[in-house]
């Protein structure tokens, strides 16, 4: 564009120039004189001047929250009169903080959660994230194992490694952990599902083969299969079966590992991911959830306190900050209570929740995807404020792939960042006292108690489960949310607003390239040569003392620990559990190959 515009002076045009002048110059003796063209020139220019004036006076597309809590434009001593101050960092009820000094006395854990292919490619980037300065680590399972099937499985092709480490057997978990200080580290097993109990005697195994006290083991088992009841397979996580499973490693871990976190609630996170569940129920089904699970572990005559001061829960860190930070205030603080008024704990570690958080990754777009780095900033940052003990860090790539070196890198940087170029690590609770952030936990607290109570009057979660409304929530949920992303409701910037033309976009040399197939038939083959090589004899006993105390509901950890170190797989153990307990052995009726070895 040459700036040049024109003005109407005794009925002649004289060539001015500048974009203002363009704005300026008289319309109508213009526009009914130019040519076409001209008339489009300047038409250009009037519509980029609109353009910019609403850009420059343009407010919040909303006055809510993430989860639609309907905020007041200015939050006054007034909104909390009559209201007690909160105590201090560390004390009943722990709104403000587990610990007097917070982050002064140590910071989050930055955890990474890494992994795909055969076990020794997660060991590999398990050692590089170490160099790199990550205090925590996170094994991440493939599809099948989280469903309990062999790699040779039928419904297991095209999903080997894909989205995680493939595991079936010892040899994968000691390949996995190999040359890992496993007694000075902190590991999170994430896989949620029934499976847990192979998962877990494979690590315990591979440590014991190692020499290392298992008291020394220090990391959390995702130890909540009912999430994977909707996100996974029904089939696989039989409700009672669930239940079942997490009782036990409540009760060995309670005596075998102390150090060991037992109850580990991930339906925080990833109920609210399957359905865009607001904050106050996000807060509201973890917990029920977790009433849930204590109620299994108390029936067995266990201790609340000899494993409760070891409860963490898993929640989403989303890009709101404060709805995130008041939030997690709110979830110590109804802990806290449910466990002194309603399990009459006495431990005062057991009424300190500690809280794993994550970056919400379905807050994570593929459009213009170098904005999500921005997007996990906040969420990381909303989980710092909120007091998380341990934070997990998306990856920019996570709408595509699994974590590259590179993405990894930036993601763990953020973390670093967050923590040693800023304060906010040097302050206990530093948003306490705001009125609003006050209010806000406040209100998400009433919000999440009359939820919670619900469930709880229909007879808590798994019979909330049956009775349908938990499903209902949740399609709900989804429907809603989609409502609000098409009509314009809520902005996802790149995605329904602010999108360009030249919006930057992905080589397929930035992203991972898993080869899936070579890493397909080396899983396949392992299992089968190990079938072959090991000593049938040791494993039909391992495996038909497992049946037994299937048949008659003991603690499955120990002899599936003894299974496991016969060489028996994972969809062996299943299949024999599973069996024994009155379900179909394959919970997919795909093959029956296997031998039952009772």
């Amino acid at each position: 564009m040459s700036g040049l515009s024109y003005r109407c002076s005794d009925n002649k045009f004289h060539k001015i120039r500048g974009r203002k002048a363009c704005y300026n110059a008289p319309t109508t003796d213009i526009d009914n004189t130019l040519t076409p063209a001209k008339r489009a020139y300047r038409r250009f220019f009037l519509k980029k001047k609109d353009k910019a004036a609403q850009e420059f006076l343009a407010k919040p597309t909303r006055s809510t929250t993430w989860s639609n809590i309907e905020l007041k434009e200015n939050y006054t001593p007034e909104d909390r009169k009559d209201k007690e101050d909160e105590a201090d960092p560390g004390q009943y009820p722990y709104t403000r903080g587990i610990f007097s000094k917070m982050y002064r006395g140590k910071l989050w854990t930055q955890r990474q959660q890494m992994g795909w292919g055969l076990p020794e490619n997660i060991n590999k980037q398990f050692k590089i994230l170490l160099d790199q300065g990550a205090t925590g680590l996170a094994w991440y399972r493939d599809l099948p194992a989280t469903l309990g099937l062999d790699p040779d499985h039928p419904m297991a092709h095209g999903a080997i490694g894909r989205v995680g480490v493939t595991f079936c057997c010892l040899d994968d978990m000691e390949k996995a952990m190999a040359d890992l200080p496993l007694d000075s580290l902190s590991m999170t097993l994430i896989n949620a599902s029934t499976t847990n109990i192979a998962v877990l005697a494979a690590y315990v195994a591979a440590a014991e083969k190692r020499g290392i006290p298992l008291e020394k083991l220090r990391g959390t088992l995702t130890n909540d299969p009912i999430f994977s009841y909707f996100c996974h397979s029904k089939e696989v996580n039989p409700l009672d079966f669930a239940l079942q499973v997490v009782g036990d490693v409540i009760e060995y871990c309670s005596v075998k590992m102390p150090l060991w976190s037992t109850m580990y609630i991930s339906s925080f996170y990833n109920l609210r991911e399957s359905g865009e569940l607001s904050a106050p129920q996000e807060v509201a089904w973890g917990f029920a959830v977790a009433m849930d699970f204590i109620r299994s572990a108390v029936s067995r005559g266990i201790d609340i306190d000899s494993f409760a001061p070891r409860a963490s829960s898993f929640c989403q860190a989303g890009v709101d900050i404060f709805e995130e930070a008041a939030k997690m205030r709110a979830m110590r603080r109804m802990w806290a209570k449910m466990m002194k008024e309603t399990f009459n704990a006495k431990n005062k570690k057991s009424l300190q929740l500690k809280i794993a958080a994550q970056s919400t990754g379905s807050q994570l777009v593929g459009a213009r995807p170098l904005n999500n780095i921005i997007r996990v900033a906040y969420q990381l940052l909303g989980a710092a404020l909120g007091g998380a003990q341990s934070i997990t860090c998306d990856t920019y790539l996570e709408p595509f792939c699994v974590p590259t070196p590179e993405s990894s890198k930036v993601a763990l940087g953020t973390h670093q960042i967050l923590a040693h170029e800023t304060s906010i690590p040097a302050v206990a609770d530093p948003l306490g006292g705001s009125y609003y952030i006050e209010e806000l936990t406040d209100t998400i607290q009433k919000e999440a108690e009359e939820i919670l109570n619900k469930i709880e009057d229909m007879g808590g979660f798994v019979e909330a489960i049956k009775k349908g409304y938990i499903q209902t929530e949740l399609d709900r949920g989804i429907v809603d949310f989609q409502k609000q992303i098409e009509s314009g409701k809520r902005v996802v910037v790149g995605e329904n607003k602010f999108i360009f033309s030249e919006d930057d976009e992905l080589f397929e040399d930035e992203l991972t390239d898993v080869p899936q197939e070579e890493i397909e038939k080396e899983a396949i083959k392992r299992v089968k040569d190990l079938r072959k090589s090991r000593n049938k004899s040791n494993i039909k006993d391992a495996l038909h003392n497992l049946s037994m105390e299937a048949e008659k509901k003991g603690n499955l950890l120990p002899p599936a620990i003894e299974a496991v170190k016969a060489s028996a797989t994972l969809e062996e153990i299943m299949n024999t559990v599973r069996n024994a307990m009155g379900y179909t052995r394959d919970p997919f009726s795909m093959r029956n190959d296997l031998p039952p070895f009772e």
